[in-house]
């Protein structure tokens, strides 16, 4: 019997991770990547920290990457707490180790998510303005952010869309979503979007639910809806991991089977360094793969 929910076009799947900031955590994330790397993603993004949190750790596994696997990583790159000579001094250090894709982003205020944004003096105000940045040093491929609920600072999606515009008029390639839980407002999204003029591929961005009350608290935070059904799917399992992976990975692959079935082929996957959910997803969408003969995925440092 044939499988109605089969893709029946060629699934393309990316991975965001973000840089360790302990020999643990450095240990999870290679993991991941190595659990994640033979389903031959079109490219994995590196997230980056304002006022040099994690600069440096995110430099040091987009290096590692390119050096160590097969993989193309993106690196995030923000305004945030740095002037445009700083942003571009980044931005050729980058150039120089190989990297050709760049996740430009306005970025959150330092005082963390849903904090009032204040640009800094001297450096680039909005993800438009690093988009034009980055193309007056490089013809880079550059990924940008969009939101199906509005950016929560945004008075309206007028203005939301408008901003968006900005940055595909200034070279933008891509916009990857913030994540959310009901296809039909990022539909509605995307039809706004192309009325408004813009044709680049707008990714949805997926987040499995490894913690119901994080990804909620976060939610809260982003203007993210969290749909009643999807929390009381969620309810009782507190104390109860195992059925709450199930249940995580069951709503996540109802909702991306959705998607393709109205049509979509790309994926952006917020792994949140954490490879079993994702892995699972994928494999439901028809995504199989083993290394390449000979390649060594990289491993964590061995701790002294």
């Amino acid at each position: 019997m044939t499988n109605p929910a089969a893709p029946s076009h060629k699934i393309s799947v990316s991975f965001e991770f973000f840089p360790p900031k302990s020999d643990k955590m450095e240990e999870s994330l290679w993991a991941a990547v190595t659990r994640l790397a033979p389903l031959s993603p079109s490219f994995v993004s590196v997230t980056y920290g304002a006022g040099g949190s994690t600069r440096e750790r995110t430099h040091h596994t987009v290096k590692r990457l390119l050096n160590e696997t097969n993989l193309a990583p993106a690196a995030h790159l923000t305004c945030v707490d740095a002037t445009k000579a700083e942003v571009d001094e980044v931005i050729r250090q980058y150039r120089d180790t190989g990297v050709k894709h760049f996740v430009a982003l306005r970025g959150d205020s330092q005082a963390g998510v849903g904090g009032h944004y204040e640009p800094t003096p001297g450096g680039y105000r909005n993800g438009a303005e690093l988009v034009e940045g980055l193309k007056r040093i490089d013809d880079f491929e550059i990924s940008v952010s969009a939101y199906p609920e509005k950016h929560p600072e945004s008075p309206d999606f007028a203005t939301d869309i408008d901003l968006l515009k900005r940055k595909v008029d200034n070279g933008a390639t891509r916009a990857i979503t913030q994540f959310f839980f009901d296809n039909d407002v990022f539909e509605r999204y995307v039809e706004r979007v192309r009325r408004a003029g813009i044709y680049i591929p707008i990714v949805p961005g997926i987040v499995p639910i490894h913690d119901f009350v994080k990804v909620a608290r976060f939610s809260a935070a982003t203007g993210a809806t969290i749909p009643a059904w999807l929390a009381e799917r969620f309810e009782g399992l507190e104390e109860d991991p195992q059925t709450r992976s199930h249940v995580a990975a069951a709503v996540c692959a109802e909702q991306v089977l959705d998607l393709v079935q109205r049509g979509l082929s790309d994926f952006h996957f917020y792994t949140m360094n954490r490879a079993d959910l994702v892995y699972s997803i994928c494999h439901i969408l028809g995504l199989r793969g083993a290394p390449a003969a000979g390649q060594d995925l990289p491993t964590a440092p061995v701790a002294a």
